[in-house]
């Protein structure tokens, strides 16, 4: 039976980093997003630079930054808000006092449904990737190096 156990584990461990490699804006995260995502961070919410300013207005109207297109979203990711989507969509296993992100909870409405959603999220931000760091250190949280950076894949 070990025999048999050994090359399905090796199969399995290969097909998930297939997986990983394969996730895509267009075939992955733009059908999640438009479905948990698009009613609060939509065409219809302001851009980063706006909901700044008016943080407070768009609050009240249940509106964030706008993320509607692979531009927009990798804003989030990248520079200049960088980390705030892994901040935010984290499941709280990679923060000091291990509490979730403030948008974990709208990535399904299970516990399995959330912990899919997100992995697929960090799948195609890149595992090595993830990181909570901004673009400048932020009190004891340095700020992004080049090297972290380079390791998100982000696929079209």
């Amino acid at each position: 039976m070990l025999k048999a156990l050994v090359p399905s584990l090796i199969g399995l461990a290969l097909a998930g980093s297939a997986l990983a490699s394969d996730v895509t804006y267009r075939k992955d995260i733009r059908p999640l997003w438009e479905a948990k995502c698009s009613a609060c961070h939509g065409a219809k919410s302001p851009y980063l630079g706006e909901f700044l300013e008016n943080t407070d207005k768009y609050k009240k109207m249940v509106k964030g930054p706008r993320m509607d297109t692979y531009a927009d979203l990798i804003i989030f990711v990248g520079w200049p808000d960088t980390g705030a989507i892994m901040r935010r969509l984290d499941d709280g296993k990679n923060t000091k006092d291990g509490k979730p992100g403030n948008m974990y909870q709208y990535l399904g409405a299970t516990d399995d449904e959330r912990k899919k959603n997100f992995e697929l999220f960090k799948a195609w931000v890149g595992e090595e990737a993830w990181t909570h760091k901004r673009w400048d250190k932020k009190g004891d949280m340095p700020g992004v190096t080049k090297e972290e950076l380079s390791k998100m894949k982000l696929k079209y």
